[in-house]
């Protein structure tokens, strides 16, 4: 994770189950993924939620990214 994206996205084991949020607050990285996938523009998002940043849903966006960008090994 890049500087941006770690100051963004926290894992509290003791804040929704331990799942990736955006700065402590209770709204999941998958929360934003969802709404987006769901149609939700970016705008309606940050409206629907004022605490939200602009950068935040950039942060879950690139934190998604991530944690598909390894390889996959098979065995032999």
């Amino acid at each position: 994770m890049n500087s941006q994206t770690q100051e963004r996205i926290t894992v509290n084991p003791d804040q929704c189950g331990g799942r990736p949020c955006i700065r402590g607050l209770r709204i999941r990285v998958s929360d934003i993924l969802e709404m987006l996938a769901a149609g939700e523009s970016r705008d309606s998002i940050l409206a629907d939620y004022p605490y939200l940043e602009a950068e935040d849903i950039q942060a879950a966006l690139l934190y998604a990214a991530r944690q598909f960008d390894h390889p996959t090994l098979k065995a032999a």
